[in-house]
């Protein structure tokens, strides 16, 4: 946590970059047009419009935090206007990859770290940020820069640390199969599943008509606690494959819930934000999803109590650890590569004022998480504490975050697959690494 020194410090430092700023801006009075342009806008009134690509189309608390820090940009910025292109956060990567490949991103963009980040790199699609990182060095730690640095340099700024794979449980359902803790061993969770089937409840609240749940919140973690926490890594290097035996047990364990009825019977035709109100709604006893979804099933709800937080259990003679969660730095925002010099000190001007100590407190405020080291403000959720608890023994990799998201869209539909009783966990293992195979 940032102490008060750090703070005043901090402050201080604010106070002389714009102290600098305005000397600099009285020093250029005879260019007019730069120092209109540290403004963001023209000396005639002229204004600046930047493209902005995003995920934040769903009703999640941080979306609407998001949206809101934007219209306060603009708010106090009326030379600088951000057209927002919000894209379903199912289809937006796939638009990314898309708009990419034709050279034609948005002048801000919405990135993911790793897997994703790298080819736009690579591509020179995007543009280093390393003169703008003093502006984060006192609230943000290498690790959470790390999965958006490559070779070097820096080329996004983190909003939330996301986990994805929490299991939100009902309590009172549990009790009442006889479990007033929630399983600690998979063999336990099984036998839960079982009974809660067997008393007529819907044991697992699934909505993968995204497909991005089964692949994301469950194969991360179940594939962790089986594989261990390298095997990503190993088979994005070529070291290991998708067909060693602990991964396909990692995928059998979705074809075993599958063939339990452990899920909704329509979970394909609902999208996340539907399985989670059908958690909230009481149908199910179960809901495998994000960190930031507590927001909507306990912060937010007045019955919040009705339901507790786990991790996925351990598995016998899996290679990973228990207590791990799977998680990720999300939501990175980078500037497009070759904007002219107004467009360039606008987007920078919009990065600086967005990704902020004030967005992050608004965030851990509204129950987030995030990767910034910054005071907890006193309104925040008992639920988040909760949260960072549940969370704080290590992280496990996300598997989208690894693994490129060509070979993504192969395990997603395989896995969508079995949960219909097509397809086997060792053909979707052997597609998985075809398509791996393939992209060298």
């Amino acid at each position: 946590m940032v102490n008060s020194k750090q703070t005043k410090k901090l402050a201080l430092l604010t106070m002389a970059g714009m102290l600098a700023l305005f000397t600099a801006a009285c020093g250029n009075s005879s260019n007019s047009s730069n120092s209109d342009n540290a403004n963001g806008s023209g000396g005639s009134g002229e204004t600046i419009t930047l493209n902005m690509m995003h995920p934040w189309t769903s009703p999640n608390v941080d979306n609407e935090v998001y949206k809101a820090r934007i219209a306060k940009f603009e708010e106090e910025h009326p030379g600088i206007v951000i057209q927002q292109d919000g894209v379903p956060a199912a289809q937006y990567k796939t638009k990314l990859r898309t708009l990419a490949a034709a050279n034609n991103l948005a002048d801000i963009n919405v990135v993911w770290p790793g897997a994703d980040l790298a080819p736009l790199v690579e591509g020179s699609l995007v543009e280093p940020i390393d003169g703008l990182m003093d502006n984060w060095s006192a609230i943000l730690p290498e690790s959470a820069l790390a999965g958006f640095e490559v070779g070097g340099h820096q080329y996004a700024i983190p909003t939330k640390q996301t986990f994805v794979d929490i299991v939100y449980y009902n309590k009172a359902m549990f009790s009442q199969v006889g479990y007033d803790q929630f399983p600690d061993t998979y063999e336990k969770f099984i036998d839960s599943v079982k009974k809660l089937k067997a008393a007529g409840i819907t044991p697992i609240s699934l909505g993968n008509k995204e497909q991005w749940p089964l692949q994301s919140s469950y194969l991360s973690i179940i594939g962790d606690r089986l594989t261990g926490s390298d095997f990503l890594t190993k088979v994005a290097a070529k070291e290991a494959k998708f067909t060693d035996p602990d991964f396909v047990k990692a995928l059998s364990v979705i074809d075993e819930l599958s063939k339990l009825g452990a899920f909704n019977t329509d979970a394909n035709n609902m999208d996340s934000v539907q399985g989670q109100d059908y958690f909230i709604q009481e149908k199910a006893a179960m809901h495998i999803s994000s960190s930031t979804v507590d927001a909507r099933i306990r912060i937010n709800n007045e019955q919040g109590d009705k339901f507790g937080i786990a991790l996925f259990p351990s598995v016998e003679g899996g290679k990973g650890d228990s207590v791990k969660s799977a998680g990720v730095v999300q939501y990175g925002i980078a500037l497009k590569s070759g904007l002219d010099e107004k467009k360039k000190a606008a987007a920078e001007e919009f990065l600086k004022y967005f990704v902020s100590e004030d967005l992050y407190k608004e965030l851990i405020r509204n129950g987030v998480v995030v990767p910034a080291t910054v005071d907890i403000p006193e309104d925040a959720s008992p639920y988040l504490k909760e949260m960072l608890e549940l969370t704080g023994n290590g992280t496990a990799p996300v598997f989208d975050s690894i693994i490129p998201t060509q070979v993504v869209d192969v395990v997603q539909n395989g896995i969508q697959a079995l949960t219909i009783g097509r397809g086997t966990p060792e053909q979707v293992a052997a597609d998985a690494q075809e398509a791996i195979d393939q992209m060298n």
